[in-house]
């Protein structure tokens, strides 16, 4: 292909005359490439100066003569008469013969011949691809139209009419194309085409897709080209993958694409899929990888996943020999951490059947710091392994497990370590960390909830008691309380209100029954403060408390009471004077006009027929409801002043300025309900987006609309007006 990144240069610098002489030195070529030739042709096609090259092209077709027979060899040919532009006789007769030769027992040949322009022989442009497209114009076959109309079948044809009916993808009902307008806008599509399954096949497709996701990709890739995760999703998702099940397909696809050998796999998420031309086996791909010079940790993790997902590549004993050395190399010439180290120990030893083990040991008994080493080893497995391997070395292994106990990230790493500290009666031990943890559950949040989750279900584990696990689910809100205005620990909170809420609050409801009421009363208080909590949340956890202590309810309601009698609806000047104008409005103009329409319709006699009364009825009970909440709404509203707006955080009053890191900008105001205007981005702070970016400060982040926004600038809107 190095003829044809020259002549990419060249169109790509828009310097045709340095592409015709390099065509005229390509055409003395010995012997050509097939694939590159119609890469070539197919560059020069979709160029501005394509007119300036037409006159020349011809001249490859002495070469091209002596290249094998196929369809390679055909789409060549078709692609120099696309390209031409000459319509000399001698091409028109090379043509002829041609066609002649490939197609001469078609019964339409004449008619067609005379369609593709080589009869009259004045502009034959096209003219093999003009016939492939006649030959393709069959009942069922199927097109895609390059001005956006989509896929489409043929559903009727007529050469005596020169036109064909299609039903396409995208317009309604069926299209009449004549063949003119066809030649120009259609393009054939195999039966196997991709776009041809989708449009002609779509529930076989998605059998397929189902039994055998890689085949399909496969497919697409070919068919359509590279395509990146949100490109083949629209491809294929409600069109053959239903939406609601698209999530766990394409994680299965996923999976199954990064041990095909035909697809690579993009490095980023942006980057596409590709189909590679000719298959690379899993080696190859690893040592290709590893040429590249990686950095050590990303090599050990490449290494780990390859021996993971395809164990069977170590049955080639070449390849295992050639990565044990690899690995030495790293081992004597790299600067490694002691956690690397181990890693690397850890593959040597599975390439050479236990052989390095003494060399990892060694490490164990002599190393000061081995927490620090279980820390900074990134696979999982080898953690483990470490661990195993320090249980059996050093004497003082119970006290390693314990300071691991709660800053070890992996859950099956927490539940090795409390076994074996349990087996050994450590118990205490392990009571005194779990102290220090709902003392502060902050410390590690996410062994607390680890363990929280444990104890509710193994009644032999420490604080297993009723007092117990009273004490985790205070420690479970104070948690809560403290993390959920932390943007980076969403997803963790999430975790929680999942806890809390799985199996209709059963956690909640267990710990209740055997839990007194100064308990109880002391947990719902630790709820209330959790403002990611719902409305609904908090009363049913009352709920709950009322069925076992039913005295809760009177406080319950009273403690209602009170925060409805706090709440407040802050406004500015002009806001408050729109409602209490409003209020009056409806209080003396709106309601006397109703009553006058109520006595109106009285008159007109039989109440039980009269629409009118009925409807002038129903209009007052409107107002009513409508001047009872207003009124409602004025008394608990509060005129912000300067003294009310703090600029050190989001909160109501302020204009916040946002940014994300493509160098976008959002700019939202926080006022009252009476003053909100979504589409000016000026939103109620009683909204969920209110919510969202209320207590954040500048530098914090927060996530809106799919991406990362951070807050740059927090101002006073009233200060802001008055400017």
């Amino acid at each position: 292909m190095e003829y044809y990144k020259q002549f990419r240069t060249h169109l790509e610098n828009n310097n045709m005359p340095s592409f015709i002489n390099l065509w005229q030195e390509y055409c003395l070529s010995d012997e050509i490439e097939l694939k590159e030739l119609i890469k070539i042709l197919e560059s020069a096609k979709e160029s501005t100066q394509v007119n300036t090259f037409s006159p020349y092209v011809e001249e490859i077709l002495p070469i091209w003569e002596t290249t094998p027979e196929g369809e390679l060899k055909h789409e060549a040919f078709k692609l120099v008469f696309d390209v031409q532009t000459t319509n000399e006789p001698t091409m028109a007769d090379l043509a002829y013969n041609y066609l002649e030769k490939r197609y001469g027992d078609d019964k339409y040949f004449t008619q067609k011949i005379r369609l593709v322009g080589l009869r009259d022989r004045d502009d034959f442009q096209y003219c093999i691809s003009n016939f492939d497209l006649l030959n393709h114009m069959a009942v069922g076959n199927c097109f895609l139209h390059n001005r956006g109309w989509g896929c489409g079948e043929v559903m009727e044809i007529s050469l005596l009419r020169e036109q064909l009916t299609l039903e396409f993808d995208y317009v309604a009902g069926a299209k009449e194309l004549s063949f003119a307008n066809a030649f120009k806008t259609l393009i054939p599509l195999e039966s196997d085409h991709f776009l041809s399954q989708r449009f002609c096949n779509a529930d076989e497709l998605e059998k397929k897709a189902k039994a055998t996701p890689v085949a399909v990709m496969r497919m697409l890739l070919k068919d359509l080209g590279p395509k990146t995760a949100a490109e083949i999703k629209e491809e294929l998702c409600d069109l053959v993958i239903p939406e609601e099940e698209w999530a766990k397909w394409w994680q299965t696809a996923r999976n199954k694409m990064k041990r095909d050998t035909l697809i690579d796999m993009p490095k980023q998420l942006r980057d596409p899929f590709v189909l590679r031309d000719s298959e690379i086996s899993h080696e190859e791909r690893l040592q290709a990888a590893l040429s590249r010079k990686p950095s050590v940790g990303t090599l050990i993790e490449m290494v780990y996943s390859f021996l993971r997902d395809f164990p069977a590549a170590l049955k080639n004993a070449e390849f295992k020999a050639s990565l044990k050395k690899q690995l030495e190399d790293i081992l004597t010439n790299e600067q490694l951490t002691s956690a690397q180290e181990v890693q690397i120990l850890f593959f040597l030893n599975d390439l050479s059947n236990g052989e390095v083990l003494p060399k990892i040991r060694d490490i164990i008994a002599h190393f000061n710091d081995i927490p620090s080493i279980v820390l900074d080893i990134g696979i999982l497995a080898f953690k483990k392994r470490f661990l195993v391997e320090v249980r059996g070395v050093r004497e003082d292994w119970d006290e390693i497990f314990l300071h691991l106990f709660l800053t070890v990230e992996h859950n099956p790493l927490r539940e090795y370590l409390m076994t074996e500290l349990l087996e050994e009666g450590k118990k205490a031990a392990i009571e005194a960390k779990l102290v220090e943890l709902m003392n502060d559950p902050t410390y590690c949040p996410s062994a607390f909830l680890w363990y929280f989750q444990k104890l509710m279900t193994n009644p032999k584990l420490p604080f297993a008691t009723s007092e117990g696990k009273v004490q985790f689910l205070e420690g479970f809100f104070v948690l809560l309380h403290r993390i959920e205005r932390d943007q980076e620990m969403r997803d963790f909170v999430k975790k929680m209100h999942h806890f809390l809420t799985e199996g209709r609050y059963i956690h909640v409801r267990n710990i209740y029954e055997k839990a007194s009421k100064a308990a109880v009363q002391e947990i719902l208080l630790l709820s209330t403060k959790c403002i990611s909590l719902s409305d609904h949340d908090i009363s049913i956890l009352h709920s709950l408390a009322e069925v076992v202590h039913p005295s809760l309810g009177a406080v319950r309601s009273k403690s209602y009471e009170e925060e409805e009698e706090e709440e407040i609806i802050w406004s500015t000047e002009e806001g408050f004077q729109a409602l209490r104008d409003k209020v009056e409005h409806i209080g003396s103009v709106e309601v006397v006009q109703n009553s006058k329409e109520i006595e109106a319709a009285r008159a007109h006699g039989d109440l039980r027929e009269n629409s009118e009364f009925k409807y002038a009825c129903e209009k007052r009970d409107r107002l009513q409801s409508e001047l009872a909440m207003l009124s409602a709404q004025l008394q608990n509203m509060r005129v912000l002043t300067d003294s009310d707006i703090d600029t050190n955080e989001i909160g109501v009053g302020v204009i916040v300025t946002l940014e994300n890191e493509n160098g976008d900008s959002l700019r939202y105001t926080l006022l009252g309900p009476m003053e909100a205007d979504p589409e000016n981005n000026v939103i109620s702070f009683q909204s969920k987006l209110a919510k969202t970016l209320t207590g954040l400060k500048i530098g914090d982040s927060c996530q809106l609309q799919e991406k990362s926004w951070k807050v740059v600038k927090i101002e006073s809107y009233l200060e802001a007006v008055r400017k």
